[in-house]
């Protein structure tokens, strides 16, 4: 403060700062800061699993679910098969299904919709399959 009792020029502007590295902190926090968007749900409780309608999964294609980093394909009427959607090559998140291959596209990795094997690079490992389970109408992946 000065001697008239106003704030100093310099003591605003650390003030400013100050209250602007909270909000970059805060912005920045980890999966249980309540600023994070995410809640921690402990141990005693288990994430839901992703799911998807029967009839949003073409024959012979598939679709990705990018939040749950999941692709779920059909690659015969009735048979469901699900991978994990995250590209063995640089971890980037698969976009389509299409031509019964799911791709890639970060660097045109193209993987088979039937089992997750490389079918075109520079990818060098298979997707993770995950499983499945058919309940009526809906698909839970696990």
């Amino acid at each position: 403060m000065t001697q008239t009792g106003h704030p100093s020029r310099r003591g605003v502007l650390l003030g400013a700062s100050a209250a602007g590295a909270g909000m970059v902190l805060a912005a920045c926090g980890g999966k249980d800061s309540p600023s994070s968007g995410v809640q921690s749900t402990g141990s005693d409780t288990k994430a839901a699993s992703p799911s998807v309608k029967t009839a949003d999964v073409p024959v012979g294609g598939g679709v990705v679910l990018p939040e749950a980093k999941v692709v779920v394909t059909q690659p015969k009427a009735g048979e469901f098969k699900a991978f994990t959607a995250v590209c063995t090559h640089r971890r980037c998140t698969v976009s389509k299904v299409a031509d019964g291959t799911i791709d890639c596209p970060c660097h045109g990795s193209k993987f088979s919709a039937v089992d997750g094997s490389v079918v075109t690079g520079p990818a060098d490992e298979p997707l993770a399959p995950k499983t499945v389970t058919v309940a009526g109408d809906t698909l839970t992946v696990a």
